[in-house]
């Protein structure tokens, strides 16, 4: 397939700004795809999760922790530079993207400052493609703590506020590392997740933290050319014991969002419960643990609007996004969500 079979106009006021007064007030599209080009669609709200899940299925959260990763400051020449890190590679080292006039060259510093007018040097120590490395002096949770600023996506255009900072986070949230919110798991509040293990249903946690990578569209018409961008997983045992017992008693594994998602189907492939993945799932792709998913609406050309065309049928996903742009539904990080099976798993 091309690039351009996952292309859609989406008008400009139906990217969310600012999320619902309660995480739970979103509206939930269900996906009934029987077949390739044969789709059923429901409108619901968010709470309707409770009628979708069924007894002995597993709901596979992202727990990974949103971190300050937008840094600014300046080079030594004076012009002012925006680090936003991509990934952590060690306790004083970071993958990053840079915007700048000019890019710094390597072997040069940029001096990062914050409102209180504290500073530190960054090393520019190497790049790959459209990612640079970066040395700090120290710890780079503890800079970012004190230096960093709430990375919201590009298209969300107000600057970070303290409504930002607690709703731009999963509840299930816990282990610091990514510069994007796993946004299905914003839809869920503590009641709700009480609600669900009242059904019968198992909750049980992956963690990948989201890169920056995740907003960058595809440039290559040829899909075959892209690169994907790497995140680091960790899938634990009781995880993959879950997994193991929900399979053998014929109930389904459901990743809330394409990250979780991700993790699931790289541990499958690779067989590792940890490590970097580029997994780059189109249609075609073969799920090896992944049966249903709940998620956000996604950006045209992207990776993860090709994901779930891959698990729900690309002309079914384009009849459910040309549905959801003519209710208006509320799309991207701060949006609506929908619901949607493999082919082979769906139930109508």
């Amino acid at each position: 397939m091309q690039l351009s079979d996952f292309n859609y106009e989406l008008p400009a006021e139906l990217i969310a700004q600012h999320p619902l007064a309660n995480r739970t007030d979103s509206r939930l599209l269900e996906v009934r795809a029987d077949g390739p080009n044969h789709v059923q669609l429901v409108d619901r709200q968010f709470k309707d999760i409770l009628s979708l899940v069924q007894p002995g299925d597993l709901l596979v959260f992202n727990d990974t922790k949103v971190i300050p990763a937008r840094l600014h400051g300046k080079k030594e020449t004076g012009g002012n530079v925006e680090l936003l890190i991509e990934r952590i590679s060690g306790e004083m080292q970071a993958w990053v993207q840079i915007r700048a006039s000019k890019v710094p060259k390597t072997g040069s510093i940029v001096h990062i400052h914050n409102k209180s007018g504290e500073t530190f040097p960054v090393e520019m120590i190497g790049y790959e493609g459209r990612f640079y490395e970066v040395r700090f002096p120290e710890n780079v949770f503890s800079l970012l703590e004190r230096f960093g600023e709430l990375p919201l996506p590009p298209y969300i255009e107000h600057q970070p506020d303290g409504e930002d900072a607690q709703r731009y986070q999963t509840v299930v949230a816990k282990n610091p590392g990514a510069v994007a919110a796993p946004t299905a798991g914003l839809h869920f509040d503590e009641a709700i997740l009480h609600k669900i293990k009242d059904l019968g249903v198992n909750q049980a946690t992956v963690t990948l933290h989201v890169g920056a990578g995740t907003f960058t569209p595809v440039r290559e018409e040829n899909l075959s050319k892209h690169k994907m961008h790497y995140e680091w997983y960790s899938i634990p045992n009781e995880t993959l014991e879950a997994i193991e017992t929900t399979k053998n008693n014929g109930g389904r594994v459901i990743a809330v969002g394409t990250t979780s998602l991700r993790a699931l189907e790289s541990q499958a492939a690779s067989g590792q419960s940890s490590g970097e993945t580029n997994l780059f799932i189109t249609p075609g792709y073969q799920f090896k643990t992944v049966n249903c998913l709940l998620t956000n609406f996604h950006l045209p050309k992207s990776t993860l609007l090709m994901l779930v065309s891959a698990l729900a049928g690309v002309d079914n996903i384009r009849a459910a996004y040309q549905h959801a742009i003519s209710q208006k539904y509320r799309f991207f990080s701060y949006g609506d969500a929908m619901f949607l099976c493999r082919l082979e798993n769906t139930k109508i």
